[in-house]
């Protein structure tokens, strides 16, 4: 990867984004200086304003500081003109605060461009200049990110103010049909609809709290007020205090619909709302009865709690539930542009983050890339132990037996296919995953042992259930040999089905049995990597 600059800095952005102030003479004035974590307030003399840092008279002298951890207030503080960048992101303060500043340093590496990075005073947002050739070259673009709600980000795309969108959650149907009618085209459609990162909403705790893990239905009663201490959990008699988040934010909308489902969502009046996911975080670290949610990347030291689902299944926080689908509040992050959007500069970019060449950087903000993990499933394994044929009848447990022996030889891939009910068909992530699975399998050796599994939900016989899986396995391991070509011409494939067994999710609800319509890939255990 090329070499390239990263400076943070107040000057001149670009003829593009100018800054509008006038000489530090001429813009004297009161101003006040808060910080944005409410420690002080800062009252003067605004004198000057360069290398991203304000200059302030006040009776006990001048004080110089730096513009990212405070927030200008008053007529005298600089304003920038920021109609004319060149790409406008808006949306998901989870993105747009907690993602896109890395993934414009990582683009910014994959163009070999220097980057400059500007805050403009507005909370949360701020400006990259590109410059290609280390700063050498000609000028690539500027880019503006404004953090808000995922509701925000289609209000942008639909008003004109936003480029690309942000969102944390899929857009909802009547957001796209109002986007539909101003002529921003079908917005679910893979070209406008841009899966690029997966996100696990973790339920944390202070750090000291002895619980461990707390089931899905424990937490809608919380949610509901009904369980209001976590001596009812097993943990000490301490008062919970429930820290949310504001009705408009993608992160809440996520947590409400994977915790209730299409139940009635019950919500105690007596919650504190969080503004930021940071904020939530800070909360519950500083409370020891303290619950709440943020997502994968802001835990920031607060403890994380595994969710038991209604059948028992404990699932943990990982990278690699997040990956397959299996974590109960796993959600995927989305970029949304419109049909008609001409804008090179954001094409480039969106085919960037899209691109296995963003996985980095999206890993290092403490996000879940879509890259492929390999997970053991041998017989001591965490997975073996889950299984068993207790329980089944004799010709069912046969079937048991002979899933926990050949699983034994392999090792999972976190890529994984699911389909509606009853169908064979991909769902609207399975082209992306089919394209990187296989770059994964064309960098392995020659023989190696691949197996395509098939899974279903509950729903019909056992024995409909396992034709219908391996013919779902049959389906995928067709197409993945049509794309790939000959890239894949040294690779031993076979097909399994194993109906309704080893399920992931619980069958009592349509979330579950969706779980569980599945194809898993697997690859011989000690070969590859």
């Amino acid at each position: 990867m090329p070499s390239f600059a990263v400076s943070w800095k107040k000057a001149a952005i670009a003829a593009a984004v100018t800054l509008s102030c006038t000489a530090p003479g001429a813009q004297a004035g009161d101003v006040t200086l808060k910080s944005t974590d409410g420690s002080f307030d800062l009252r003067g003399e605004l004198i000057g304003f360069e290398d991203n840092h304000y200059t302030v008279k006040t009776l006990l002298g001048e004080f110089r500081v730096n513009a990212e951890r405070v927030r200008c207030e008053g007529a005298a503080c600089p304003t920038f003109d920021l109609a004319e960048a060149d790409v406008r992101f808006a949306g998901s303060d989870s993105v747009s605060v907690g993602l896109m500043p890395l993934l414009m340093t990582g683009y910014a590496g994959h163009l070999g461009a220097e980057l400059t990075v500007t805050e403009t005073g507005d909370p949360g947002q701020f400006i990259s200049n590109l410059v290609a050739d280390e700063g050498y070259g000609d000028a690539l673009g500027t880019f503006l990110v404004t953090p808000g709600s995922t509701a925000d980000a289609f209000l942008g795309l639909l008003d004109g103010t936003a480029d690309v969108g942000l969102a944390s959650r899929r857009i909802t149907p009547n957001e796209a049909k109002a986007l539909r009618e101003a002529g921003a085209g079908n917005m679910i459609d893979p070209g406008q609809e841009h899966i690029f990162a997966v996100d696990s909403l973790v339920v944390i705790a202070h750090p000291d709290n002895p619980v461990t893990q707390v089931s899905m239905q424990d937490m809608r009663d919380i949610y509901a007020g009904r369980i209001t201490n976590w001596k009812a959990l097993g943990g000490g008699d301490v008062p919970i205090e429930f820290i949310g988040r504001a009705d408009d934010s993608g992160t809440r909308q996520t947590f409400e619909e994977k915790l209730f489902g299409d139940n009635t969502i019950l919500r105690s009046p007596s919650h504190r709302v969080a503004e930021t996911n940071i904020e939530m975080a800070a909360l519950v670290n500083a409370n020891p009865g303290a619950v709440g949610f943020v997502p994968f990347a802001f835990q920031r030291g607060a403890k994380p709690l595994d969710l038991v689902n209604s059948c028992g299944i404990v699932t943990s926080p990982d990278a690699f539930t997040a990956k397959t689908g299996e974590y109960p509040l796993q959600r995927r992050l989305y970029l949304y542009d419109r049909a008609d959007n001409e804008n090179p500069d954001a094409r480039a970019f969106l085919d960037y983050a899209l691109s296995d060449a963003a996985d980095d950087m999206i890993a290092k903000a403490g996000f879940i890339n879509l890259g492929i993990e390999r997970k053991p499933q041998g017989l001591d394994g965490g997975r073996a132990n889950l299984l068993s044929p207790t329980g089944l009848d004799e010709y069912e447990a046969g079937i048991m037996t002979d899933l926990i022996d050949t699983m034994s030889g392999y090792d999972r891939l976190s890529t994984t296919f699911r389909f509606l009910s009853g169908s064979s068909d991909l769902d609207e992530r399975g082209v992306k995953d089919l394209s990187r699975l296989i770059e994964f399998l064309g960098t392995q050796p020659d023989g190696v042992k691949v197996a395509v599994v098939g899974f279903t939900d509950n729903v019909g016989t056992f024995d409909s259930n396992r034709d219908l899986s391996q013919r779902r396995a049959q389906s995928v391991l067709d197409t993945l040999l049509t794309s790939g070509g000959s890239r894949l011409a040294g690779i031993e494939f076979e097909t399994f089905g194993f109906g309704e067994l080893a399920s992931s999710g619980c069958n009592l609800s349509e979330t579950g049995r969706a779980i569980n319509r599945r194809v898993e890939v697997w690859i011989a255990s000690g070969v590859g990597g």
